[in-house]
Order: C-alpha cells, then sequence, then structure tokens
C-alpha cells in the first residue's frame, strides 16, 4: 500500500452551497478616516489535500482577498474556489457472471464532489463614523448544489452597533438580487431578497482573533413553481448563512486560521444526477457545512 499525504493548509469541506457567502467584510468608518491618502491591503489562502493509493483524493481551496481605501471611501474585492475530486475502487463483473474472477474486475471510480467559486467586489461610502451605504456585485457556481451560474447585486445600509478597544458589532439591511442558471433544462432563476446581517469580531488575545456573523435572506418576489416542483411563493425561499472563525497570527505576515460556515437553502436546487425518470426532480441538499483550516498570507 502506497499513500502519500501532502497538506498544505489543510482543507476539509463537505459541497458549499451557494447563497450569498456571509463574511466580516463590512466597511468600518475607522479603517478609512484615518487613512491620509490611499491605503491598498491583499492577502492570499490556499490549502491542499492530496492521497493515493486504496483512497484516492484530491482538494483544492484558495481564496483572494483585496481593499483599497481612502477617506469616506472603501473598495474591496474578494474570490475563493473549491475543488475535490474522490476515487473509490469498486468491485465491476465483466464478464456478467456473477462473481468476481480476478484483479482486472476491481476498478477505480472517481467522481467529483466540490466544484465551486465565488467572488465579490463591494464599495462603501461612509456617511458618518457610524452609518455607510454600500453596493456589491456577486459571481458564483456550485455544481453540486445544482447551480451551474450566479449572478448577483446587493445595496443597502450598514451602522456600526457597538465598539469597544477590542470589539465590534455592525448590523446592516438592504435588498439581494440574484439570478442562477440551474443545472439540467430549468429556466434560470430570478430571486429579489430582503437581506439582513449581523457580525461581530473581538480580539481574544494579543495576535488571535474571533469573527462571527449571520445573514438572512428573504424572496419578496413570487418564483411560482420551482423545478423541483416547491412552492415559490412569497417567503418561501428563504436562505440562512452561519460563518465562525478564529485567527492566530504565527509570524509577520503569515497566519492560521480555522472556521466553521452552514447554509441553509429552504428551496434547494434541483439535485446533479443522471438517468432519472422523466418528471422526477429530486432536490439538492438544503443545508451545507464547511469545516476549514488555512493558512494566509498577507502581501502588504
Amino acid at each position: 500500500m502506497l499513500n502519500r499525504l501532502i497538506v498544505v493548509g489543510a482543507a476539509l469541506a463537505a459541497a458549499p452551497a451557494y447563497a450569498g457567502d456571509p463574511k466580516f467584510e463590512f466597511g468600518k468608518a475607522d479603517e478609512v478616516e484615518k487613512v491620509k491618502d490611499t491605503e491598498v491591503n491583499a492577502s492570499a489562502e490556499v490549502g491542499l489535500v492530496f492521497t493515493t493509493g486504496n483512497s484516492e483524493t484530491t482538494t483544492i481551496s484558495a481564496g483572494v482577498k483585496a481593499s483599497r481605501k481612502q477617506k469616506n471611501n472603501k473598495l474591496a474585492v474578494e474570490g475563493s474556489a473549491t475543488y475535490a475530486r474522490a476515487g473509490q475502487r469498486v468491485l465491476f463483473d465483466q464478464n456478467g457472471n456473477g462473481m468476481i474472477d480476478n484483479a482486472n474486475e476491481i476498478t477505480t471510480e472517481r467522481q467529483v464532489t466540490a466544484e465551486s467559486y465565488a467572488g465579490k467586489i463591494r464599495y462603501d461610502r461612509f456617511l458618518t463614523k457610524h452609518n455607510s451605504l454600500f453596493v456589491a456585485a456577486l459571481i458564483g457556481r456550485d455544481l453540486p448544489a445544482g447551480k451551474e451560474l450566479v449572478l448577483g447585486a446587493q445595496l443597502g445600509y450598514s451602522r456600526q452597533l457597538y465598539k469597544s478597544e477590542k470589539s465590534e458589532a455592525v448590523g446592516e439591511g438592504g435588498l439581494d438580487y440574484s439570478n442562477e442558471n440551474l443545472v439540467g433544462d430549468a429556466d434560470s432563476l430570478k430571486i429579489l431578497s430582503g437581506r439582513a446581517f449581523v457580525g461581530y469580531k473581538s480580539e481574544m488575545t494579543e495576535g488571535t482573533s474571533f469573527e462571527t456573523s449571520g445573514e438572512l435572506l428573504v424572496n419578496l418576489n413570487d418564483e411560482g413553481t420551482l423545478p423541483t416542483g416547491a412552492d415559490g411563493g412569497i417567503g418561501r425561499d428563504f436562505r440562512l448563512n452561519f460563518k465562525a472563525s478564529v485567527s492566530s497570527k504565527i509570524g509577520k505576515s503569515l497566519s492560521f486560521q480555522s472556521s466553521i460556515e452552514a447554509k441553509y437553502d429552504n428551496r434547494p436546487a434541483p439535485l446533479t444526477l443522471k438517468n432519472l425518470a422523466m418528471g422526477f426532480v429530486p432536490e439538492a441538499s438544503g443545508l451545507d457545512t464547511i469545516m476549514k483550516a488555512s493558512l494566509i498570507y498577507t502581501f502588504f
């Protein structure tokens, strides 16, 4: 038996569903009011798990964040991608005699278990120290969750709810629009939602921080009968997103982060399966979770 395991920032993920990935990303007046000219920041993270032998798995995850700050203005860009493929040894009766006669009838079956990406660009305009307006554009894809391409936009109002020397809480409210191209022959799904977001972060010890956030999206338009046959009436297609993470510095530019995310879609997309009977459209799982540990490098 030969097993090789190469890990660069370990990543463990259950196929994520794209539903407005919640991140502690809002702009804070404290960030920009002290910037005299222009300040640019960028960081990247990567993870890889690779095994061979009796089990064959390949998991790759990557992410990037960048921001540009000026007085009363902040522009932020971020992107992430996850790909996972698994291979398992299975029995294949080649001669059809109902028995496995030799090693040639043991094969490896490979399947893509995760294939997703998400990108977002957001602009914040600060009205006062604690109040700002924002607009954002989003793009995403998640094939195991039944979403071939998702294009979206957000706009709304953000307010700092609480601020101390080592912690902060912010709330947001606004609108979210998504145009989802679903797998198969289903028509694209257009969703106009009301959005509510709450985020909190705190410095636990020097160099170690905790962040958490929650997001609720509720459809304001009647989507009719969905491709899965479910009712897409107003308020039926709601989504909940939660994230919590702990980050610790292990060098001047290097940090280690562990995080958990949970995403719930009350009206999930069709499941990506072949050879289904005509008229039978099963739903993808409504709940996805992601557990991840990664190394993050800050460029500047």
